[in-house]
């Protein structure tokens, strides 16, 4: 089967903003994590997170004949496409821990599928990515038994950051028009697939930590679209201030 250019650069495209939008939220703990260990361990993820997107956004540069850094730096928010979970904003630690271990869970799993796909650049980065997550998730089970298993402070924020991110986990499984002709073809993968062991393993580990399983009361999509948070915004409006205002600048 077929796709097209422009169908690969767009799937390329969502994973890269996936990837950079999270890299962002991820270093903006640099010197605010609660120790020094977790300065550092939080800022070699979000680098990890940056690499990804990185190898991403210059594959959809070059099907689309643009480079890295005007996708990165000159796109409105309107025209990014990631999940809407990365874009919230930081939060406290637990929010942090509570949401990297939600990604974590669906990106092993997402990735190490991914790593079979017919097309050579997306397997060759998949492959990659997925030695990175299984550090990723080690570190986000340990922090969410920590957290579960501490004390009563820790248990309910680790609760209400469960609470606060769970509508958003809905967009993890969507697989849209475009994915599912990816799908037919061999180079994406059917994410609603994945679904229910990611939904035990969730429950397992919660079930283990005392932490309880929100209900599925109310579900927010809509990134893979353009339709974003206003928090988005609000971010690019830091990451990309230095390109807009100097445009063309290089180190």
């Amino acid at each position: 089967m077929s796709i097209s250019k422009e169908d690969l650069a767009e799937f390329a495209l969502r994973l890269g903003d996936d990837s950079l939008i999270h890299a962002q939220r991820l270093c903006e703990w640099t010197s605010h994590a609660p120790m020094l260990e977790e300065d550092i361990a939080i800022a070699n993820t979000g680098l990890d997170y940056l690499g990804r997107a990185r190898y991403f956004l210059q594959y959809a540069g070059n099907l689309l004949n643009k480079n890295e850094d005007a996708l990165a730096f000159l796109r409105d928010a309107s025209e990014f496409r990631n999940l809407l979970m990365v874009e919230l904003p930081r939060g406290d630690f637990a929010v942090c821990m509570v949401r990297q271990y939600l990604l974590d869970e669906f990106e092993s799993a997402y990735f190490d599928a991914l790593q079979y796909s017919t097309d050579s650049q997306i397997a060759g980065i998949a492959a990659k990515t997925v030695k990175e997550v299984a550090y990723h998730l080690r570190r986000s089970r340990e922090w969410m038994r920590r957290f579960g298993l501490g004390t009563d402070e820790s248990r309910q924020r680790a609760q209400a950051a469960l609470d606060d991110l769970w509508g958003y986990v809905a967009e993890f499984f969507i697989t849209d028009e475009l994915e599912a002709g990816l799908v037919d073809a061999g180079v994406a993968v059917e994410r609603s697939s994945l679904e229910g062991a990611w939904r035990h393993r969730i429950g397992e580990l919660l079930s283990e930590t005392g932490l309880s399983q929100p209900n599925d009361t109310w579900k927010v999509t809509g990134g893979r679209e353009g339709i974003h948070t206003e928090h988005l915004g609000h971010m690019l409006g830091e990451m990309q201030f230095l390109q807009r205002a100097y445009p063309g600048l290089e180190w």
